[in-house]
């Protein structure tokens, strides 16, 4: 019998024996009158031991199986080790079929000395910026190096997360932080829901010149002006805004979402045997539906900003690497330390000497080259045009063997050849010459 029973048969025996009142036995157990008056006809009638709680030493009919907790402690310690405790509790229900609260894993788990490998620290009070209303109007995008795969070396995951519901727009997995793993984030948005109103990141390189903001008043007047990076004339060319973070804690809700993801897809990846890049953004479009299902909210307005893609529009030809060339002889470029000629629909195309170009660069689509308007497939030169052709002709005059005419050919000939006409003037005709150039210049004067 514990202390809390003993104080309340001491004063159920008081009421018995009157010494007490009901009312008075109420108030010092803190029962009401109708639970005393049952205590005291329970202990009257059964004895001290109708004071002890009939299910002591019975086992709940709810309760989880002892053979149950032993599975899960089990599952944690060996399958599902690197999972916290929440994630660990969805990975049971999916992949074991085993269906347990989160307050009682977190009991049986911690019973067993096992804690959570995820980080808890002490909440601290801030101010939250309000969600945009609409979905589409602010888009976070930013990169996450880490190590996703267990036993392999760091790489970064290109993502983008929307302000108003918090669902994931796309995720892309490539060696380092670079222009290509934007491009092809902007590529999922845009081919998924459409071109967004605005674009929030941080102050990186690829979204923003190292030249930002250090132009003078005197060089402004001057019309002196930043050049956009890459990222920004192709964000110029879609009219999408820029907008650029001053600290992380401005880009909260993208942060959040790193340390949400550096703790589940490691797990995810090593249960499907996932440890090269490619398989994992293969996997990622699986992965962004079952996490918007389960944590993305309603936006505050139904309609979307986004707004969809003008059908004139080719996306390769603007989410690429844009470099202006000048067309030298031969109407080809040099680009990168190679030669490259336009060609359309298999043939090779002339451009004027010293027109401007603009060289198209990707994975996607390659070299190609914009001149007059319209996108051009290049073709790879072993040489510069101009020395090609010139060695060609040398080579072509050096097959070139002399003919030497044969001694009875007509030239050879003595009689036929043309006569030599000598002229000579006598003194007399140069005088007279004289006379008569003399006589018309009086006749002038």
């Amino acid at each position: 019998m514990t202390q809390k029973e003993i104080t309340r048969l001491r004063v159920i025996n008081q009421a018995i024996d009157k010494v007490i009142t009901i009312r008075e036995a109420a108030e010092l157990l803190g029962l009401s009158e109708r639970q005393v008056i049952r205590l005291k006809g329970g202990v009257e009638k059964f004895g001290p031991a109708f004071i002890i709680h009939k299910n002591r030493g019975r086992k709940p009919q709810h309760s989880i199986p002892d053979d149950l907790k032993c599975k899960i402690v089990e599952l944690k310690l060996t399958k599902y080790q690197d999972a916290n405790f929440n994630h660990f509790v969805e990975l049971l229900e999916l992949y074991e079929n085993i269906k347990v609260s989160y307050s009682s894993t977190h009991r049986i788990l911690t019973q067993a000395g096992i804690k959570s490998p995820k980080k808890h620290r002490k909440l601290k009070s801030h101010h939250r910026r309000k969600r945009k209303p609409q979905k589409g109007m602010l888009v976070q995008i930013d990169a996450s190096p880490h190590v996703w795969f267990f036993g392999k070396t760091p790489c970064a995951l290109h993502g983008a997360i929307d302000d108003a519901t918090g669902e994931i727009l796309a995720l892309f997995f490539a060696q380092n932080e670079c222009l290509e793993g934007y491009f092809e984030i902007m590529r999922q948005i845009v081919s998924k829901y459409g071109v967004p109103m605005c674009l929030y990141c941080d102050r990186h390189s690829i979204f923003v010149s190292p030249n930002d903001g250090k132009l003078s008043i005197e060089e402004q007047l001057e019309g002196k002006y930043v050049k956009l990076t890459q990222f920004g004339k192709a964000m110029e060319e879609l009219g999408v805004n820029i907008i650029k973070a001053s600290c992380p804690q401005a880009k909260g809700r993208i942060e959040k979402l790193w340390n949400t993801l550096q703790s589940r897809l490691p797990v995810e990846f090593k249960i499907r045997g996932i440890d090269s890049i490619e398989a994992a953004n293969d996997f990622l479009a699986k992965f962004i539906a079952a996490y918007n299902e389960k944590f993305a909210v309603e936006p505050e307005s139904p309609l979307s900003a986004f707004r969809p893609l003008d059908t004139s529009i080719e996306l390769d030809y603007v989410l690429c690497i844009k470099e202006e060339r000048t067309v030298i002889d031969g109407g080809a470029f040099s680009y990168k330390g190679k030669y490259y000629q336009l060609v359309s629909k298999g043939k090779g195309e002339v451009a004027l000497p010293k027109a401007k170009i603009t060289v198209l660069n990707s994975s996607r689509i390659g070299v190609k080259a914009l001149y007059g308007g319209v996108v051009y497939d290049t073709l790879i030169l072993q040489d510069r045009p101009k020395k090609r052709d010139l060695e060609r002709s040398e080579k072509q005059a050096q097959k070139r063997t002399p003919v030497k005419p044969a001694a009875d050919h007509p030239w050879r000939n003595a009689s036929n050849k043309k006569p030599v006409f000598v002229y000579e003037e006598t003194d007399s005709e140069i005088l007279e010459m004289l006379n008569q150039l003399f006589n018309s210049t009086r006749a002038w004067a």
